[in-house]
């Protein structure tokens, strides 16, 4: 082979590399359980591993799921009859690569995943954590964002945001590097092929968002009542990429209004710790007690009573205000520019050789 030729390969490896990044996910987190069960998807074999034993689950065998409980010295591995001490769990396919299986917390959820499966106890609970191919991932997120009649455009600008903060933002949490609530990004299962969503990351795919050769994590909000805002006004930690407000016509127009009556003691803490504060109210009165942080007060005898409009924190791509402009005929860049102002959209594998990559 030519040395040109010897180039141009390298090239393509590197870029399928990183398209072809893994990103590990913490799932089904907010259920905080002590039991799971694990089970190989129809005509699929799943290895699962606990330290020098394996086992093999598949119909054709006769033993199709194990499940994992959680004891006071780690877990408990069952499979049939058998019971193994665990420190951890591992499950993949027969080459140790992505798997199709299925995680289950008995008489609450059964989802299905692509992906290598880590189980492991930390603070009281089983922790699973499944490391999906970033483009797997992206697809997924995009498809538990939107709903099915979101037209393709607007899906490709959530595709770009959703695989920008994938590449970005990694190591928010200490066991994983994103889990898959809104606290990080909204993630369920695998998109279908042939789904808006798998063809909106197809289409992108690779792309990413960057701000002074950064790659950016980038924010995005369900409604931002008719104006996007900035890290600053939302009151979140100064961030790499600033979130330049914008005007959102479509929230404009139709801003989601809501009225909220909180104690002056949460009222006092919303005032001083922003969004922070906000989710804590969310967590503890219900999700989405505080739609968004744009709002104004109003004190009185029986408390204070919150005057917003919008949904989430306001910042980055406004998802009904992308859903307007795709409708009335912009292309995904041009949504994107539209609110990630002053960003540019590149290749994360030139990201990547430039040394322009963000970590943790």
């Amino acid at each position: 082979m030519s040395p040109r030729l010897k180039l141009l390969a390298f090239i393509l490896v590197a870029a399928q590399a990183v398209c072809a990044q893994d990103v590990r996910i913490g799932v089904l987190g907010l259920f905080r359980t002590h039991q799971l069960i694990i089970k190989s998807s129809p005509g699929q074999a799943l290895i699962v591993r606990s330290g020098k034993q394996s086992f093999v689950l598949e119909r054709s065998s006769g033993q199709q799921a194990a499940s994992v409980t959680l004891s006071d010295d780690g877990m408990v591995l069952h499979v049939g009859d058998q019971q193994i001490r665990a420190a951890s769990i591992h499950a993949a396919n027969r080459s140790g690569g992505v798997a199709d299986f299925v995680l289950a917390i008995p008489g609450k959820i059964s989802r299905h995943y692509q992906g290598v499966l880590e189980i492991k106890a930390s603070g009281g609970v089983l922790v699973p954590i499944v490391t999906m191919e970033l483009e797997t991932a992206v697809a997924s997120v995009v498809q538990a964002e939107n709903s099915p009649d979101t037209p393709l455009e607007a899906m490709k600008a959530q595709a770009v945001a959703t695989r920008s903060y994938l590449v970005a933002g990694q190591g928010r949490h200490h066991d994983f590097d994103f889990c898959d609530s809104t606290h990080c990004q909204f993630l369920r299962e695998p998109a279908a092929p042939d789904s808006s969503a798998a063809r909106a990351a197809l289409a992108t795919r690779g792309l990413v968002l960057a701000y002074r050769e950064k790659a950016v994590a980038t924010m995005f909000t369900r409604s931002c009542g008719g104006h996007t805002r900035t890290a600053q006004e939302a009151g979140i930690p100064h961030q790499a990429y600033p979130y330049f407000a914008v005007a959102c016509d479509y929230c404009l127009r139709n801003p989601m209004r809501w009225v909220r009556r909180l104690s002056p003691a949460e009222a006092d803490d919303l005032s001083s710790r922003g969004e922070s504060s906000r989710l804590d109210i969310d967590r503890r009165r219900g999700w989405a007690f505080v739609p968004s942080n744009n709002f104004t007060m109003q004190r009185g005898p029986d408390g204070v009573l919150l005057h917003g409009a919008g949904q989430g924190h306001g910042m980055g791509l406004c998802q009904a205000g992308a859903r307007a402009m795709a409708e009335a005929g912009s292309g995904f860049q041009e949504i994107l520019d539209h609110y990630y102002p002053n960003t540019t959209l590149v290749n994360a594998d030139q990201l990547q050789r430039s040394g322009g990559r963000n970590r943790g």
